[in-house]
């Protein structure tokens, strides 16, 4: 495991039966890139500004728009202009996402329909039907996206080396 943190270890703080220490919030915050404040749900200092620290993740950019500890969570998601169209490679996970396109036209794959989502569209789906998320003309796509805990999970502090949705390039 990339945080060096045991299994059942990691098993028991998720469930409550383990209080957490500093030795091993430090490494799943380096793992996860993720702030110390936010793994530990601290207060804020007064200051309503979101610090946009980008992700990158499977060939794309993620810029939380929220901080809330739990919950759904807000991104910029940027889908990067590709010069030839890549191969769909759906994938399924727990969670729901809710989608609405800002800039570009978004293809969007679920289940057995192959859709275009023009500026100014919105979806929401279960992530447990197969979807994938590429530009449908080549160009860079950008638009909002909720993810719920499980989404969130599966597309942001996922292992980048992990294959995923279309491999190391889309989702």
């Amino acid at each position: 495991m990339t945080t060096g943190v045991s299994e059942s270890t990691l098993s028991r703080l998720e469930s409550g039966q383990r209080r957490v220490t500093l030795e091993l919030l430090l490494p799943l915050a380096r793992t996860y890139d993720v702030p110390l404040d936010d793994l530990v749900g601290a207060p804020r200092t007064g200051d309503p500004r979101i610090h946009l620290t980008p992700i990158h993740r499977f060939g794309m950019t993620f810029v939380p728009l929220s901080r809330r500890p739990g919950g759904v969570q807000a991104f910029k998601m940027i889908i990067p202009a590709q010069p030839e169209p890549l191969e769909p490679t759906p994938q399924t996970h727990d969670g729901f996402e809710w989608l609405y396109v800002l800039n570009g036209h978004l293809r969007l794959i679920l289940g057995e329909r192959d859709l275009t989502l023009p500026p100014g569209e919105a979806a929401e789906f279960d992530t447990s039907l197969p979807h994938w998320l590429s530009s449908a003309d080549g160009r860079v796509v950008e638009l909002l996206i909720l993810f719920d805990p499980q989404g969130m999970r599966t597309h942001i502090h996922s292992d980048p080396h992990r294959p995923s949705h279309g491999g190391s390039q889309r989702r």
